[in-house]
């Protein structure tokens, strides 16, 4: 999925906060790593991405489509058919079973054409390859912050997206399951097709990317102007 956007402004109601992008591209199927020091927006962009929330001026475009000009039930319909996102809490349901929480985007999502034996058959390898078979029938308060991290990505992956936005995604594991959780997110986009968006604070990861932007650079004025791919 291309990402394009143009004259973004976003601002947070009673907040000094405000977000300008003037102009970003992202080409299909690339690798982008965000950074920047807490508070200059990297989760909000990732939001905004998302159709989680809407910007109060400009354009995002996702393969040429503006979340803006669709109602709400078409945003979360595209957003479930075409974006996965890792969450920084993770998001996860606490009544829910491991599998069951990795299954619940395809559920709510009514399959959305995906049928069973595939999406049971992308379950097996994703748990396998991110080593947590064994917590499949585990609630949430049996597994540990790492392993709901796994879960978490997981998750974001079961759709089988055209974006992938992580944030955060390796920020509590070690240094080796960092390294293989951020291979495994690159493999799948790859596998998939799919545009990787990544937020982090760790610095070892991000010459893994193709492309990095540093949100930190534009503490003052909170602007962006880039181009990559």
């Amino acid at each position: 999925m291309d990402i394009h956007i143009n004259k973004l402004h976003f601002g947070w109601p009673a907040s000094t906060f405000s977000l300008e992008i003037p102009h970003l591209k992202v080409a299909s199927e690339d690798s982008l790593a965000v950074v920047g020091a807490s508070g200059c927006g990297k989760t909000t962009f990732l939001r905004l991405l998302a159709g989680l929330i809407l910007p109060d001026g400009g354009e995002i475009f996702l393969n040429g489509q503006d979340l803006k000009n669709l109602s709400e039930p078409q945003c979360r319909e595209f957003r479930q058919r075409h974006i996965g996102f890792v969450y920084q809490d993770f998001r996860l349901m606490d009544y829910l079973n491991m599998k069951d929480n990795i299954l619940l985007p395809w559920r709510l999502a009514q399959g959305r054409g995906l049928k069973d034996t595939l999406v049971r058959d992308r379950l097996h390898r994703l748990i396998e390859s991110l080593g947590i078979t064994h917590l499949m029938n585990r609630t949430l308060d049996r597994v540990s912050s790492g392993e709901r991290q796994r879960v978490a990505i997981a998750r974001a992956l079961i759709m089988g997206p055209s974006l992938l936005l992580a944030d955060e995604p390796t920020g509590n594991l070690d240094p080796e399951n960092k390294l293989m959780v951020c291979k495994l997110l690159q493999d799948k986009a790859q596998e998939y097709g799919a545009t990787l968006i990544l937020v982090t604070h760790d610095q070892a990861i991000v010459d893994r990317f193709s492309h990095s932007v540093d949100f930190g650079t534009f503490q003052s004025s909170k602007t962006m102007e880039k181009e990559v791919g």
